[in-house]
């Protein structure tokens, strides 16, 4: 078994969706745990913006080590691991992130397993410039439901949105909005697979994969006034560059499904191969198969080699632009990709361009990235490498 492995599969029967959708509540950016009103659509007159993504943050014991050291003997201190992508996060109007992982307490994260991170965590990412995380996963029951209370009162207080996981059944059915550029954009995240198991009297702790129940959410994300509906998806076989057959099967239904002629979702963000994926153009609609492991320990393979791969990953950048006429969708005018790896020695999230230009040797680990990413003919449809 590659390393890293999920531990139990689910049978993702148990969230009545439709329910559960029709009576979603909106958190808006700066009322964490909040009802909303619903929003008007946004003005003609509103501009394009940017989203970035960036793929799973999973801090393993060497990582934990690393910003230990960066504390300098107070705590963790993750901006330095991060500080070469700072510029391209806190650049866009909108940056999302996968937060892979629970939070133990500020002293006694475990680096797995179970896998829990400090909660310095959060500060720092939203000081690097993410606005929100996705935080359905597998690791995301890890330290069951004390542990999702512990990581979303963190979010909480770094003034990062959330969503995938809940600590009741009113913020479970409630959607992540943010806004940019003048759209509202609703986040929604959920997980094929988790270590353990929902507790019995709170199946509601973390979302599990059903397309039934996506769709159904990302509609009444819509009807709530979200001008943009982005999926983040924790799913896919580890190690394995080619998405499998979940990862397409889905990808097709959610990205088919629309209402009076508009795509119900407009961005689907993969995480969990922990490794780069492909990107492409599904029925109109981008799908990031899979970012890739932004922050990890080592990857290892099944004779329990290091799998350089682990450490790769990209950050999507996508910019939407606003409807060219009144009442139609808001569109991806132009999408990108950043190459960057994670460097084990160093401690630190390398920009692959960047770094190259600088005279790093990095050429091989920017051109195998961008042959995964381009393998399912992502090139012909307009996806470039971010310069």
């Amino acid at each position: 078994m590659i390393g890293r492995t999920k531990q139990v599969a689910l049978v993702l029967t148990a969230v009545l969706a439709a329910g559960a959708a029709c009576r979603n509540q909106y958190r808006e950016a700066g009322t964490p745990g909040h009802a909303a009103p619903p929003a008007s659509p946004a003005p003609a007159a509103a501009g394009p913006f940017t989203l970035v993504a960036s793929g799973d943050i999973l801090p393993h014991a060497t990582v934990l080590e690393r910003a230990a050291y960066d504390g300098g003997g107070d705590g963790y201190d993750f901006r330095p691991m991060l500080s070469a992508v700072q510029p391209v996060v806190s650049g866009a109007d909108l940056a999302l992130c996968h937060l892979a992982t629970g939070y133990g307490t500020e002293g006694d994260p475990t680096g797995g397993p179970p896998l829990t991170a400090p909660p310095r965590l959060a500060e720092d990412l939203a000081a690097t410039g993410y606005d929100g995380c996705s935080t359905a996963s597998a690791h995301a029951l890890d330290d069951g439901a004390a542990g999702v209370g512990r990581t979303l009162d963190a979010l909480d207080r770094a003034g990062l949105r959330h969503t995938g996981t809940a600590r009741s059944e009113t913020e479970a059915r409630s959607v992540a909005l943010h806004r940019a550029g003048g759209a509202r954009v609703a986040h929604l995240s959920y997980t094929s697979a988790t270590g353990h198991p929902p507790p019995d009297d709170q199946p509601w702790a973390v979302n599990l994969i059903d397309a039934d129940r996506i769709i159904a959410d990302a509609r009444a994300a819509r009807r709530g006034g979200a001008d943009v509906v982005v999926v983040s998806l924790d799913w896919g076989t580890e190690g394995q560059d080619a998405p499998d057959r979940l990862q397409l099967t889905l990808a097709g239904r959610l990205t088919a499904s629309a209402t009076d002629g508009h795509p119900d979702i407009d961005l689907i963000l993969g995480t969990s191969a922990h490794v780069p994926q492909a990107y492409e153009k599904v029925n109109g609609t981008w799908v990031v198969y899979g970012l890739g492991d932004q922050i990890a320990g080592p990857l290892r393979d099944q004779r329990g080699a290091q799998d350089p791969r682990g450490n790769e990953s990209t950050l999507g950048r996508f910019t939407f632009a606003p409807p060219d006429r009144p009442g139609g969708p808001w569109r991806v005018v132009r999408a990108e990709f950043v190459p960057q790896v994670y460097d084990l020695d160093a401690g630190r999230v390398v920009e692959l361009g960047r770094a190259i230009a600088q005279g790093a040797e990095l050429e091989g680990a920017r051109d195998r990235i961008r042959d995964v990413v381009l393998s399912r003919g992502a090139g012909q449809d307009g996806l470039v490498m971010a310069e």
